[in-house]
């Protein structure tokens, strides 16, 4: 699932280089997000009921998503959002606090749940030879190549397509959503983000389990499209 080259590996054809390393290094920070309470000196995390968090849903389509930053998001488990950044790679989004930063082959960054390690937040950095997505193909077209390589691994019993959609960002953002059905944990939801900048591609997986037993609930899946919505390059400087 961490496979960058997955998609682009059938015509047209694309040559991965391997990664490098920069030469100066630049450690990835935490920003936490902050609740505004009216009075605008100063700021406090508070326990948002449903209610509340759909007021805060109104109000980020009424203004543009201005308060995206400044709110926190919260899932029935009480999750906060925070911005994760990693200079060096050029790359932000918002992941979970209380998911974990690990190790592992393969990722640039890798976040985990602390009680459900399945549930997994993953960020791919490659380089390419293209300049942008749509010089490889259309969001359907990138999205096929995707779910076709999820249903090669011998552990994918099915995979489906649910959605494909595009966005802006500081270039186009590609977005997926898929449903796999796996040996290894059943059944899972994938949102899954990918763009082109600076000549490098970059593959966000958000990974959940979405078992009939116990469904991905609402609150959560909101969660985790916000850290869908959030992945972006870095200005450059």
């Amino acid at each position: 699932m961490w496979s960058s080259s997955s998609f682009l590996a059938s015509p047209p054809k694309l040559s991965l280089l391997s990664s490098s390393s920069s030469s100066s290094p630049a450690h990835p920070k935490i920003q936490t997000l902050l609740c505004f309470s009216q009075n605008p000196s100063s700021t406090a995390r508070i326990n948002v009921t449903k209610r509340h968090l759909n007021i805060s849903i109104l109000t980020l389509l009424f203004n543009g998503g201005f308060l995206l930053d400044k709110a926190k998001s919260i899932s029935e488990s009480g999750d906060l959002l925070q911005r994760y950044t990693d200079p060096k790679d050029g790359f932000t989004l918002l992941v979970p606090s209380s998911w974990i930063k690990v190790e592992k082959a393969g990722a640039n960054v890798l976040f985990e749940e602390t009680d459900k390690r399945s549930n997994n937040i993953g960020v791919v950095v490659s380089p390419v030879r293209i300049k942008s997505l749509q010089d490889f193909g259309s969001p359907q077209f990138v999205a096929e190549k995707l779910i076709n390589a999820e249903k090669r691994k011998e552990s994918t019993k099915e995979a489906e397509v649910v959605s494909v959609r595009e966005r802006s960002g500081l270039g186009q953002v590609y977005e997926f959503e898929y449903v796999i059905d796996s040996t290894r944990g059943g059944i899972k939801r994938v949102f899954s983000a990918a763009f082109v900048s600076s000549k490098k591609l970059y593959l966000l997986n958000v990974v959940h389990s979405d078992n009939p037993e116990n469904p991905l609930d609402s609150s959560t899946r909101l969660l985790l499209e916000q850290v869908l919505h959030s992945f972006d390059a870095l200005p450059l400087t």
